[in-house]
């Protein structure tokens, strides 16, 4: 009997500046129901306050600390593992996250103990990924910290790459593994748990990446569904990973979960 929810949030709850119909609604009954749940997302184009501020303005209303994020986590994280200046090559709303952190300056090719890698969209170039290599391939080597790994995401203009090529990219030049602070790094799915004090056995996560949401929640023992919103595409089924659960939409998680329940009843 699940017990808990993770939600995704582009492509679950909204796609581009649209919500997605039926989410408020979804959202207000699990409020009602007090449902434990949080949100877990792979943005790094945003803060968690301008995400409290957008979903505010799609009819939902949730606080900031139930916005798990990778760049939340990966300041934690810098805190605790590394020692000296950090490289971040994020949005510069995103940067607000890690301004307790000292930095090097937006020029510096050396001299930074790690780079943090997030969505940067348009803003990647040719020169933006070589400064990162060039920071990289200093002695001593940083650390190469991904703030997640999704691979693409839908944009207002269609399909657009998200971190993940990048990192790849930087990995394979430098001959490093990053740390990954994001989905599918199953210790971001943790924390997240840890968060809400309940077991992966009797929580679900909700989420319209076939592999990043779905697969690796089930990887740690979560139920994972998929929503046939946002990025969805009916060549995921073709992945190997078979989601618990699959629904037209987040409109739907109320009978789903209302079914579940009554089949878990004695």
């Amino acid at each position: 009997m699940v017990n808990a929810i993770l939600f995704d949030l582009d492509g679950v709850l909204y796609q581009k500046d649209e919500i997605i119909p039926g989410a408020p609604e979804a959202m207000a009954w699990v409020q009602a129901r007090r449902i434990p749940h949080m949100f877990l997302t792979n943005t790094t184009s945003r803060p968690r306050r301008a995400l409290v501020e957008k979903l505010g303005q799609l009819g939902i209303s949730v606080q900031e600390d139930q916005i798990l994020a990778p760049p939340v986590a990966a300041a934690a994280w810098l805190k605790t593992h590394v020692s000296g200046p950090i490289a971040l090559f994020v949005s510069p709303a995103t940067q607000e996250e890690f301004s307790a952190l000292p930095q090097v300056s937006d020029t510096a090719e050396q001299g930074a103990a790690a780079v943090v890698v997030g969505d940067l969209g348009e803003s990647w170039d040719f020169a933006t990924l070589n400064r990162a290599f060039r920071l990289l391939m200093d002695n001593p080597q940083p650390v190469l910290i991904a703030l997640g790994m999704t691979r693409y995401w839908h944009a207002p203009d269609g399909l657009r790459l998200d971190t993940a090529p990048f990192v790849v990219a930087l990995e394979h030049a430098t001959e490093t593994r990053a740390v990954v602070l994001g989905k599918p790094a199953a210790p971001y799915f943790q924390t997240a748990l840890d968060r809400l004090g309940q077991p992966a056995s009797q929580t679900v996560m909700i989420g319209d990446d076939i592999r990043a949401d779905i697969g690796s929640a089930q990887q740690l023992g979560l139920c994972g569904i998929l929503v046939k919103t946002g990025k969805f595409r009916s060549s995921d089924f073709q992945h190997g990973i078979e989601p618990d659960a699959v629904l037209d939409s987040i409109a739907d998680l109320p009978a789903w979960w209302d079914t579940q329940r009554s089949m878990a009843s004695p």
